[in-house]
């Protein structure tokens, strides 16, 4: 962890501006771009001023590291993006992807995302990486130089993968489905929130009633007036703070949803190992299939159904010169069968070795994040709360003097 990225130079995205431009389609759109901004931690620590680098990304390209990552080490959690269009939100705030305040979210979250991976012990090595940060022009290109797009699994190979593995792997099924549940969980705790917020908002405007009826009063009131008008004033003070309240309640919020999006990260890990597995069985079968070919080549019987008995059958049995040419063929094939099949072996168990290492390092992180996510949340509600004591206590000072 003492040599990764994050120790040495500081990330950050600064600011999110809009722009317009024109597609491949060459359509015209509207986008945002947000400016990433870094910085060498070496000379600051030496008394000097660093000079701070700059560039613009698009969240496309956000999207295009993340891909590139994610085929790159399929054996590792990446960091999951922030979402592209709000979800989970209680109805007053805007689910527009070009709202100021969704726009700002997502720009803290993507500087989190660029924070996460300059942080992650193998993630930050990469030279990609590095130059989405670093160089502007050229940068895509270089991505699609690697060829990443063709060690990508098809989807209909992954589902494959899934349904037809004899021997999965007990501790990534075991995981997949905690993925599962973990994304349940936070998905039904995200709508339970956005529920309560939504009370809560009609909770505080409410209090502007009791606002605009005690300075009404107030107003038909000699010696109760100036009290009635004061405790209006405190009404009015608390039904205007629940915006900025469930503003900064949002940001929790998204907190949580960095590990409901985590939890594909999970799967995508069970997934390739899935595959691997299934690409080991195929193997393997395939060599048992080639070796009782050259056993029945070699004795001249067959031991199951097949076309070429049948062929055999009516067109008359093979020469010798074509059979040992036959066994020849199947002797290299079973020579290279089980050379690919070891080398499977050995890439399935290194997979395995370091995706349970990045596992366990993901599980310690989630279990510090979450856990300061939710006090946060809770110290919230409770200051919330004390705010609401202090109204009414006002408003009571000033029912006693009137």
């Amino acid at each position: 962890m003492e040599d990764c990225l994050a120790k040495k130079m500081e990330i950050t995205v600064s600011e999110a501006e809009k722009r317009t431009g024109r597609n491949a389609m060459n359509m015209q759109e509207t986008y945002t771009a947000y400016l990433i901004e870094t910085r060498a931690v070496e000379s600051q620590s030496e008394g000097q001023c660093a000079p701070v680098d700059s560039l613009w990304r698009r969240y496309s390209e956000f999207e295009l590291l993340r891909n590139y990552l994610s085929v790159t080490y399929p054996h590792i959690v990446v960091p999951p993006l922030p979402e592209k269009r709000a979800d989970f939100v209680w109805h007053k705030l805007s689910a527009d992807n070009m709202d100021p305040d969704f726009v700002e979210r997502r720009r803290i979250g993507l500087e989190n995302f660029l924070l996460r991976v300059a942080s992650h012990p193998v993630l930050c090595q990469d030279k990609i990486f590095y130059s989405f940060l670093t160089q502007e022009g050229g940068w895509k290109e270089m991505v699609n130089e690697t060829g990443f797009q063709l060690k990508a699994d098809s989807r209909l190979k992954a589902l494959n993968a899934t349904f037809r593995v004899k021997n999965p792997d007990k501790r990534f099924t075991e995981l997949k489905h905690y993925s599962d549940e973990l994304q349940s969980v936070i998905s039904h705790l995200l709508r339970v929130r956005a529920r309560v917020a939504d009370r809560l908002y009609g909770v505080y405007k409410v209090h502007g009633n009791y606002g605009r009826v005690f300075s009404e009063w107030s107003a038909i009131e000699k010696e109760m007036g100036d009290g009635l008008q004061s405790a209006g004033h405190h009404m009015d003070v608390y039904a205007a703070s629940i915006d900025d309240i469930l503003e900064e309640e949002e940001h929790y919020a998204d907190q949580l949803k960095e590990y409901l999006f985590y939890a594909e990260a999970l799967r995508a890990v069970c997934r390739k190992h899935e595959l691997m597995q299934y690409d080991l069985e195929m193997a393997a079968q395939d060599l048992t299939s080639k070796k009782q070919q050259c056993e029945e080549l070699a004795t001249g019987t067959v031991r199951t159904f097949s076309l070429k008995g049948m062929t055999s059958k009516l067109f008359g049995q093979e020469t010798p010169e074509q059979r040992e040419a036959k066994l020849k063929v199947l002797e290299e094939q079973i020579q290279e069968g089980e050379e690919q099949l070891k080398s499977k072996n050995l890439e399935g168990r290194d997979f395995v070795k370091s995706a349970w290492a990045d596992i366990e390092r993901f599980k310690e992180q989630k279990n510090h994040d979450l856990k300061e996510a939710l006090i946060s949340y809770a110290v919230m509600q409770i200051s919330m709360c004390k705010k609401g004591i202090q109204v009414w206590t006002n408003a009571k000072e000033c029912f006693s003097k009137m």
